[in-house]
């Protein structure tokens, strides 16, 4: 990292200049940052609203759940264009898998919901830190600006949720007025929950829209607020002043060294001539403040704050400590076991256990929630929901009546066919009635054919027609139009064609039952 090579004025921000900074730096380079963006992310909310298609809250939950691992490669090509070597589109592409490898389970884990994420990224990405050092060093950093890192997340939070909306109401207004009539809130209560699905993951696209443009600028804020704590921990704007001067030296080099070689046949007299000047010399000693002096009074001050700190430490002993004054030499002695133990915990191995102890309760902290929201998810729905589930609507009952004729199976003969002949001399027209009668209510209860009360003799052929049944579809028109000649002209059937007519039914339904 070569300072002088920044492509920004490295100086001490306050925390919202710096912010400010980061949101400039996002707009120079913000055609490579929204499209490497759009590149990753778009493609895996896609394939997450397919797979969940009937969970869209789930789908997307999962994609922002996700977004730390995302945020690793704006910081990638911001860290590179900061020293002038932008990387093009397919280099960060490229680089992005390899940026996931570190540290990547937690920060999808413990650390997924740390409010000062942004601001903490580069010291792993970065600087590459991890276990007591990444503390040490997020100690340090932690120290100013930790306040600014975590309201930039809650402004960022706000930020994504005002887009969001944003995007929804300005959809809902482009919509067409004959559509928008359509959309009211009577039609979205009574239709089914899976009729609406799509509408669900359009809101969700908006939301991968909306992380398109604001997470890069959220990742810019954070990175600068970095790079403004380093300025001041490592005071970067002296070192660069420094290089100036020495550049400017570098340019008068020549001029000095001529100036040295003029000089240089005077110096040996000039040193045979120059008194002992060293520490011990006799002229210092006779001085009011000698070596000596300056010696005790540089040690006095040395030993005194804020070059040296002292602090009481309280500790755990065994009988009178050997080491105090007038304490006598034979005390009582512990088991060496015992004090093997205490210097045990009083040592790094307890802090690591401690660590392990607390990674484990948060596991079970985590997987209790898990079980809670498992165990309850029912009771949940109610208010994850968008839109109250209804409950399915019951299939109506068919009609009983058609034409003024009674359909009821217990109003039919056992044997139609048999009934029909023997109506045939007589009675004509109850025995195509009967007939009638007869397939309407196969139709309706052995055909689940849905039959209203008001339908025409053609609205049911047609309702026939859809059953794709060939000897079905040609019997009910000859016995349609037979029962139409009938009921309206008054013309019975030649006695072949009631044999016809009795002889298709016992082929379509038997010679049995009515049903």
């Amino acid at each position: 990292m070569r300072l002088s090579d920044a492509m920004v004025v490295i100086r001490p921000r306050t925390t919202w200049e710096a912010m400010d900074l980061g949101v400039l730096m996002s707009q120079q380079h913000r055609r490579l940052l929204m499209t490497s963006w759009a590149i990753v992310t778009l493609p895996l909310f896609a394939v997450l609203s397919l797979l969940l298609w009937d969970s869209p809250s789930l789908a997307v939950f999962i994609f922002w759940w996700l977004k730390p691992a995302y945020e690793r490669l704006p910081l990638y090509i911001l860290s590179k264009a900061l020293f002038g070597e932008t990387p093009t589109l397919k280099q960060a592409l490229r680089a992005w898998p390899r940026l996931l490898k570190p540290q990547l389970l937690a920060s999808l884990t413990w650390r997924r919901l740390s409010l000062s994420r942004s601001f903490l990224l580069p010291v792993m990405q970065l600087e590459g830190l991890d276990g007591s050092a990444r503390q040490q060093r997020l100690q340090v950093l932690l120290q100013r600006n930790a306040g600014a890192a975590q309201w930039l997340t809650i402004i960022g939070v706000h930020l994504e949720t005002a887009l969001w909306i944003g995007l929804m109401v300005l959809f809902y207004m482009l919509l067409p007025e004959q559509i928008e009539t359509d959309w009211d809130w009577q039609t979205l209560i009574l239709a089914a929950d899976h009729d609406w699905r799509w509408l669900e993951h359009l809101t969700n696209a908006f939301y991968a829209l909306v992380l398109v443009v604001w997470e890069p600028i959220y990742v810019a804020c954070g990175f600068s607020l970095y790079l403004n704590r380093r300025t001041q921990l490592e005071a970067w704007d002296i070192e660069l002043v420094f290089r100036r001067l020495r550049q400017r030296l570098n340019s008068s080099a020549l001029g000095l060294l001529l100036a040295i070689c003029l000089l240089l046949p005077n110096l040996p007299s000039a040193w045979a001539d120059e008194p002992d000047s060293s520490p011990d010399a006799p002229r210092l000693l006779n001085q009011p403040l000698t070596s000596q002096a300056s010696r005790d009074s540089i040690k006095a001050l040395l030993e005194q704050p804020p070059f040296k700190n002292k602090e009481s430490v309280t500790r755990y002993r065994f009988g009178e400590d050997p080491a105090a004054p007038g304490k006598e030499e034979h005390s009582t002695q512990a088991p060496q076991w015992l004090k093997t133990l205490l210097g045990w915990l009083n040592g790094q191995p307890l802090n690591a256990l401690a660590k392990v102890i607390e990674v484990l309760l948060w596991g079970l902290v985590i997987a209790g929630l898990g079980w809670l929201v498992w165990r309850y998810r029912e009771f949940l729905q109610a208010f994850v929901s968008r839109r109250p589930r209804l409950p399915d609507k019951q299939k109506p009952a068919p009609p009983q009546q058609a034409f003024g004729l009674d359909l009821s199976p217990e109003t039919l003969p056992e044997d139609i066919a048999a009934s029909a002949e023997s109506l045939w001399p007589t009675q004509p027209r109850a025995a195509l009635s009967l007939l009638y009668r007869g397939l309407l209510s196969h139709l309706l209860n052995d055909f689940d054919m849905t039959l209203k009360p008001a339908d025409t003799e053609n609205q049911v052929l047609a309702h026939v027609e859809r059953l794709q049944h060939p000897e079905l579809v040609a019997f009910s028109r000859s016995l349609t139009a037979h029962w139409q000649n009938m009921a309206y002209g008054h013309r019975a059937p030649s006695a072949h064609l009631q044999r016809e007519l009795c002889d298709g039914w016992r082929a379509l339904f038997g010679p049995g039952a009515a049903r």
